[in-house]
């Protein structure tokens, strides 16, 4: 990735003015002999260009942002420490400030259904096509043969059910 499209990605001075109280102190190393600490904003530059482009955390080593390690260790830390929690609640008082939020109306919406090929409520596991419940397919290749039936390659053996 090109430095230029690279750039576009990065946080800017003002945004990262806001961040860095919200961070943790580093934390020290019990050797003190522990290779030097990459610099959180490159680690926030990485993180926000993952959850911006929806990319896989590897995906991150070719844009030289950040390695995809750190960035995902930070993005761990910085989550258990609530970190995007209170970047939340400050940039929604700077919108609420600069644009207003209606507080007295407010929607909420979604949507609950059945994920599809789910199973049944409080199923344990779901059984393979063609099998009641309980009743398993033994391994093996030999089963179809001796029992007189062909089957293709790679397509498991099916005995007879009594």
């Amino acid at each position: 990735m090109g430095t230029k499209s690279a750039d576009q990605w990065r946080i800017s001075d003002e945004l990262w003015e806001r961040i860095v109280p919200l961070l943790p102190p580093p934390p020290s190393h019990p050797l003190g002999c522990h290779r030097q600490r990459t610099e959180d904003r490159p680690a926030m530059n990485g993180i926000f260009f993952v959850l911006r482009t929806g990319c896989q955390w590897n995906a991150l080593n070719a844009t030289g942002i950040c390695s995809s390690s750190t960035a995902h260790r930070r993005w761990q830390e910085w989550v258990d420490d609530g970190v995007f929690e209170r970047l939340w609640a400050v940039c929604l008082e700077a919108y609420d400030e600069q644009v207003g939020i209606d507080w007295l109306w407010q929607a909420l919406d979604g949507a609950m259904t059945k994920a599809p090929l789910g199973g049944g409520k409080n199923r344990s596991q779901s059984d393979r096509p063609g099998e009641a419940g309980g009743e398993t397919q033994r391994a093996g290749r030999w089963q179809g043969r001796a029992l007189g039936h062909r089957h293709r390659r790679g397509a498991p053996a099916r005995l007879p059910v009594a």
